[in-house]
């Protein structure tokens, strides 16, 4: 429920950017990327001391949580300042060079110069997530991403267009009600740290001076899942940087399959960040045997779940693409593709569950091995098709097949070999 409720957020812009003009619908796509290539750093760490938290949590020790929390918060406030301060330096110049269309350069920095200030407020809700997802109690996730949807649709119509005396700022407007948003949930997190969450039983948020030897120990789990989110962002962000070089159109046909992505993937997503928890818990009382078992289950639940999304996506799929574009050729051309990325979804339910698993026996050095051969190979596959094969859009995304396939089997390869089972955290 939680990324529903943030998805919505994506989906809801983009439908919104979409009735303003192609150019700003792939614009706010780079400019969302690009952004998210930048948040992708804290989410890592944050789903490293998810893990840590988790495993703490399985032990019943629960008053070292707080100061895995208290010292993620410390970590991700610094460099959320260090990242913001590299953006406003350096982000004119990365877009300038990797971009072909003026048009998206224009309105992809100006969509990051103000997107990029909701990076401190997505940070500190990371540290909170982690904390939640760390001792299974998410129906305040539920909550908190409730309230930022509703907030950023409200002041998406009003900004985007203008509405209720606000003037007409287009992909800013969409930029500005994203951070609004992200502001809006650190007021909830702040509200629950004083008045609902249990501080004397997860000694939290004492704020002691920074022990630099335990952010250490949080950065040991914590780096390679960042270096893992990192290579799968940069890839997705590579990939529309392969898709702009062939033009506006496809770029516009890629951002709708994004938004959609993120809604058809969320069971998915969401039992990936569940499984990772729950071995981490199993592991931390010592039941090492019900791992395997326990990712089997997860694996076969989001392959059922996703089946239901898949029948949903080609019983209504004019209707959902008509949802972002009024656009009938727009409609007609991204249709295609739309049909490729249903059937990537299976491959898709069960890869990214079993390489949560691997993450979360805290092997995430493995897990980022295993990211890299697939990114590599992806980026190659797709620059192929896409830029000297010059194939279609929709032929282009099935490099997404080879993706997943390799992530999967090169996860279940490994956690077959046992080796997981003696990492100690």
């Amino acid at each position: 429920m939680s990324l529903l409720a943030q998805n919505i957020i994506i989906v809801v812009d983009t439908a919104f950017l979409g009735r303003v003009g192609e150019i700003e619908l792939g614009a706010s796509a780079i400019g969302g990327l690009f952004y998210v290539c930048l948040f992708i750093v804290g989410f890592g760490f944050a789903s490293g001391t998810q893990i840590l938290i988790g495993r703490r949590n399985g032990e019943g020790k629960y008053k070292e949580i707080g100061a895995y929390f208290d010292h993620s918060l410390y970590f991700l406030l610094i460099v959320g300042i260090l990242i913001i301060a590299f953006s406003k330096l350096f982000s004119d110049q990365i877009l300038k060079s990797i971009l072909a269309s003026e048009n998206i350069y224009l309105y992809s920095r100006k969509f990051l110069d103000i997107r990029i200030w909701g990076l401190l407020f997505a940070f500190v809700n990371m540290a909170f997530r982690a904390f939640f997802i760390g001792i299974t109690n998410t129906r305040y996730l539920t909550y908190s991403a409730s309230i930022m949807a509703v907030i950023n649709i409200v002041l998406d119509y009003a900004f985007i267009f203008g509405h209720w005396g606000f003037p007409v700022m287009g992909i800013e407007g969409a930029a500005l009600a994203s951070v609004l948003a992200e502001f809006s949930s650190v007021l909830f997190f702040v509200f629950l740290a004083i008045f609902k969450i249990d501080r004397r039983k997860y000694n939290m948020f004492h704020f002691p001076k920074i022990d630099f030897l335990l952010i250490r120990k949080i950065l040991d789990v914590a780096f390679f899942v960042m270096m893992q989110f990192l290579a799968s962002i940069v890839a997705w962000f590579s990939f529309f940087m392969i898709m702009e070089q062939t033009g506006e159109r496809p770029l516009a046909i890629s951002n709708i399959i994004r938004s959609l992505y993120m809604i058809f993937t969320i069971p998915i997503f969401s039992l990936g960040s569940a499984t990772n928890t729950i071995v981490s818990n199993t592991i931390g009382e010592n039941k090492v045997k019900a791992v395997l078992p326990v990712i089997f289950r997860m694996s076969m639940i989001s392959l059922l779940s996703i089946l239901l999304m898949i029948s949903i996506g080609f019983l209504f799929s004019t209707q959902i693409i008509s949802f972002y574009t009024t656009d009938i050729s727009l409609i007609n051309t991204t249709m295609n593709t739309f049909y490729v990325t249903l059937g990537v979804l299976v491959v898709f339910s069960v890869a990214i569950v079993v390489l949560n698993g691997v993450a979360g026996t805290a092997n995430t050095r493995i897990s980022l091995i295993i990211e890299l051969i697939a990114v590599v190979l992806y980026l190659f596959t797709a620059y192929v098709l896409a830029i000297i094969l010059k194939l279609p859009t929709h032929i282009v995304w099935c490099s997404e097949y080879l993706y997943f396939f390799i992530l999967g089997t090169l996860s279940i390869i490994y956690l077959k070999t046992g080796k997981w089972k003696n990492k100690a955290i």
